[in-house]
């Protein structure tokens, strides 16, 4: 597993490189063979193996920077000095390249990381599913078969998560409106963290929803998530002891989001539950009619969406995807007094939500309600399209209405269906929530191994 911890300690005693790592990622990458035709679409090799050439001076002369030689694969929502930023889309690609790189890509340039490749992502990250019609959809890591058939691999960071799993990129830059991280990260067996919208600029980056957009890493583990949230939010990384979950209060809601579940997802997500319990943790098992109440409620990103084409792309649709531009037109009919009239509820809502929540640590729940669907019957058919869609980011958009902050992480056994378990917590709960994670991630795999 690559690790950022194990990669580094590597690089410090000599046994390995960026440069050694770069040419192993490259090589996977571009395997005829593998996803990298779709997970990226566009790599500059001669600019990643460049890049790598100055680490191991660094490692020798004790400069090493918090991402020295990471490769980090970057979504195609974010601005890179010298590349067109085109959203997945088709119909941006005559817009000039960036000038400068968006602040989130140039933390992780300053902190050391190595930029590699732009990744695939569904068409203006309006979709939770991953399918691109424009330059293909990369395929799950799990459940691909030999004649090109496979499963979803989660949007709208779909190219990120691939990459990841599939050993393409240490870790992934990735955008999350809904669960876009999550997603992916969940739905390939990896990690994925969602932050506080307001700590990591989205400057730079093709909005979707002002309102919702954040910006987090996809990566293998907990502690690689923690590491990179660091650097994207301006903050230095301290890792903390590893702390105990005696005395944690987790909020198993008895709500939609523990309802309607596939049966893996229920198996994996309840074991999970009981392994946490095992480890100390108090699971609180209570209704929480709050939650149910916000999923009869429309949602913003819509009129956001809407306005932001109107202004910056077009009104007709030519060149969309037409499953996005149906999205995108339905933001076009929302009166503005509703809009306004939602953003005034959220705000009750959120003040709401922190009151039941408090005294709790997080919410814990799946983090997708199935496991991942086939690709081709969901191209075959809009209806079957719109409810996976609708299923797979059911467990996941709240929070980013809630303007909380989540983790994902893989709970379910050692070549089953990737499941993910979430951890939810309030506005500025981050810190928090990331080492509860890596206690809760400590706890799963003592289990996977023991088992």
């Amino acid at each position: 597993m690559n690790t950022i911890a194990s990669l580094h300690a590597h690089f410090n005693d000599g046994s390995d490189s960026a440069e050694a790592l770069v040419e192993r990622q490259l090589a996977r990458a571009t395997d005829p063979a593998g996803e990298g035709s779709r997970v990226f679409l566009s790599l500059d090799q001669m600019a990643v193996t460049h890049s790598a050439q100055t680490s191991p001076q660094r490692w020798k002369a004790g400069r090493a920077r918090p991402l020295e030689g990471i490769t980090i694969a970057i979504k195609d929502l974010f601005d890179v000095k010298g590349e067109v930023t085109g959203a997945g889309s088709t119909v941006l690609r005559s817009r000039p390249a960036a000038t400068e790189d968006c602040p989130a890509v140039a933390r992780l340039r300053d902190a050391g990381a190595i930029i590699f490749g732009r990744n695939n992502m569904v068409e203006f990250a309006y979709s939770g599913v991953g399918i691109n019609p424009h330059f293909g959809t990369p395929r799950n890591v799990w459940g691909r078969t030999a004649d090109g058939g496979g499963r979803v691999p989660g949007g709208s960071s779909s190219g990120g998560g691939v990459a990841v799993a599939d050993g393409m990129a240490v870790a992934a830059l990735g955008s999350d409106t809904g669960g876009s991280v999550r997603l992916p990260a969940a739905l390939n067996g990896v990690c994925g963290f969602k932050p506080t919208a307001v700590r990591v600029p989205v400057v730079g980056a093709i909005p979707l929803s002002v309102t919702l957009d954040s910006v987090g890493p996809i990566a293998q583990t907990v502690a690689c998530c923690a590491r990179i949230d660091a650097v994207l939010a301006g903050e230095i990384y301290a890792p903390s002891p590893l702390r105990s979950l005696r005395g944690v209060r987790l909020l198993k809601p008895a709500s939609l989001i523990w309802r309607e579940l596939d049966p893996e997802v229920e198996t994996a997500a309840n074991a999970a539950t009981e392994k946490l319990r095992a480890a100390g943790a108090d699971i609180v098992e209570i209704p929480l009619p709050l939650l149910d109440e916000l999923f009869d409620r429309a949602g913003v990103s819509g009129a956001e969406a809407y306005d932001w084409h109107a202004a910056n792309v077009n009104v007709n649709g030519e060149g969309y995807d037409p499953r996005v531009w149906q999205r995108i037109l339905l933001g076009r009919d929302v009166a503005r007094g509703a809009y306004w009239g939602l953003l005034a509820y959220r705000r009750l809502w959120i003040d709401r939500m922190n009151l039941a929540l408090a005294g709790f640590d997080a919410v814990i729940c799946p983090t997708v309600a199935c496991v991942a669907p086939e690709i081709a019957p969901l191209v075959a058919d809009d209806e079957r399209f719109f409810k996976a869609n609708a299923r797979i980011l059911r467990n996941t958009a709240w929070v980013n209405f809630l303007d909380g902050c989540a983790l994902t992480m893989p709970c379910h056994a050692a070549g089953a269906a990737p499941v993910g378990l979430q951890l939810v917590g309030a506005h500025g709960r981050d810190q928090s929530i990331l080492g509860l994670g890596l206690a809760c991630e400590a706890a799963l795999t003592a289990s996977i191994c023991s088992g």
